[in-house]
C-alpha cells in the first residue's frame, strides 16, 4: 500500500516536459491517466480580440472543435475584477469530459487558459491555436496528468 501510495504521488506530480502531441498521447493512454491539463499563458494579447466576449465565445466554438470536445451547455463569460490588475473577461465551458476555463486580464492584455479533460487532445496543437487565435506576442504553456 505504501509503494502504491508513493508511486500516485511521484505521477501526480509529473509534468510534460519537450514532448510532442503524439507521445503526450500515448503516455496518457498507456499510463491510464484520468485526466489532462493543459494550462496556457498568453502575453501581449490583441487587446480588442480579449476584450470582446463574442470573440471569446467563438474562441470557445472553435477551440473545442479543434480538440473534439462536446460543449455541455452554454459558455459562461462575465465581466469583473476588483482593481485594474486583474480586472477582464472571465470564462467557462463545461465539455462532456470536464471543463475549459480562462480569464484575460485587460491591464496587462494577457489570457490565462485551462484546459482539461479526461479524453486525451493534443496540447501543443491546442496551445498554438490559443495562441493564433488571441494575437499573442508571446507563449508559455504546460501539460500535467491527473491521476
Amino acid at each position: 500500500m505504501v509503494g502504491e501510495r508513493n508511486m500516485l504521488e511521484m505521477k501526480c506530480e509529473m509534468a510534460v516536459r519537450n514532448m510532442k502531441d503524439d507521445e503526450v498521447i500515448k503516455k496518457f493512454q498507456d499510463d491510464k491517466a484520468w485526466g489532462l491539463c493543459t494550462m496556457v499563458d498568453l502575453k501581449h494579447c490583441n487587446p480588442e480580440t480579449i476584450r470582446d466576449p463574442e470573440k471569446i465565445h467563438e474562441f470557445i466554438i472553435k477551440l473545442c472543435d479543434l480538440i473534439e470536445m462536446k460543449r455541455f451547455g452554454d459558455p459562461t463569460i462575465v465581466h469583473f475584477g476588483p482593481n485594474a490588475r486583474v480586472a477582464g473577461y472571465s470564462m467557462t465551458q463545461l465539455i462532456e469530459t470536464s471543463l475549459v476555463s480562462g480569464h484575460f486580464a485587460n491591464e496587462s492584455n494577457s489570457a490565462y487558459l485551462d484546459i482539461f479533460s479526461c479524453k486525451e487532445y493534443a496540447p501543443e496543437k491546442t496551445a498554438k491555436f490559443c495562441k493564433e487565435f488571441f494575437g499573442a506576442k508571446s507563449m508559455n504553456y504546460n501539460v500535467v496528468f491527473r491521476y
